[in-house]
Order: structure tokens, then sequence, then C-alpha cells
């Protein structure tokens, strides 16, 4: 099985938050390559930061570096994940998680979340 995590999921992991159950840490680590994240995550990573939303527990930098050691596949955002993008039910209006939803649905993920607005679309969450 193929994940995607979520925007909170990942930074609760290279955290190493409590806030993320023992058994998802095990699922992602466990998991590798097959662990993914979608490019809009670092982007409202990024975006947050720089609007003082969002603090991490690293700089934005050791956050990227971070990444690319756990070996995360980025998918970045193609034509089939904007085509199902455009036809989702009107749940939920933020664009990050709407544009992870429809990732998740272009390329067959199951998303890793707590977020309970995620769950209201047709796609497999796990937590």
């Amino acid at each position: 099985m193929r994940y995607l995590l979520d925007t909170h999921t990942v930074i609760w992991y290279l955290e190493d938050s409590s806030r993320l159950p023992q058994r998802t840490k095990e699922i992602i680590h466990n998991n590798g390559k097959n662990s993914c994240l979608c490019a809009v995550s670092l982007w409202e990573i990024a975006i947050k930061i720089g609007v003082g939303k969002l603090q991490l527990c690293f700089t934005f930098e050791e956050f990227l570096d971070k990444v690319r050691k756990c070996d995360f596949d980025v998918l970045e955002i193609n034509n089939d994940h904007l085509k199902r993008f455009v036809v989702l039910p009107s749940i939920h209006k933020d664009p990050f998680d709407r544009l992870l939803v429809s990732t998740a649905l272009a390329e067959n993920l199951t998303i890793i979340t707590v977020d309970e607005n995620i769950r209201k679309y047709s796609v497999p969450c796990i937590w």
C-alpha cells in the first residue's frame, strides 16, 4: 500500500511529536518510498512559516533536509491531480487539503491524517 502524508502528519513525524500515534509512526517508518508527500504540503508549510502561522522545531532548510533523508516520494502536482481537484464536491474549502485529496485519488493513495474534513471525501484514510 502507498500512503500520502497530510501536512500535519509529516511535520509531527519529523518532529517526533507525541501527537502522532506510535502505530502511525511505524507505518510511515516501515514504508520508505511508499510514503509520499504532495508538493502542496511543502508550499503550505513554507507559506505558513512565512506569515508567522507555523513554527517548526528546526529551520525550513533543515525540514527539507529531513524530508530528503526520509526518502519520501515528493509528488509534484500534475494535470490528473488538477482534473480531480476541479470536480471535487465542495465539502471543504481549504485548497491545500483539496489538492491532497485529489492527488490521493489520482495516485490511488491512502491519506494518513487525523483531519475529519478530509475523511468526508471518498478517499481512503488511516490514522
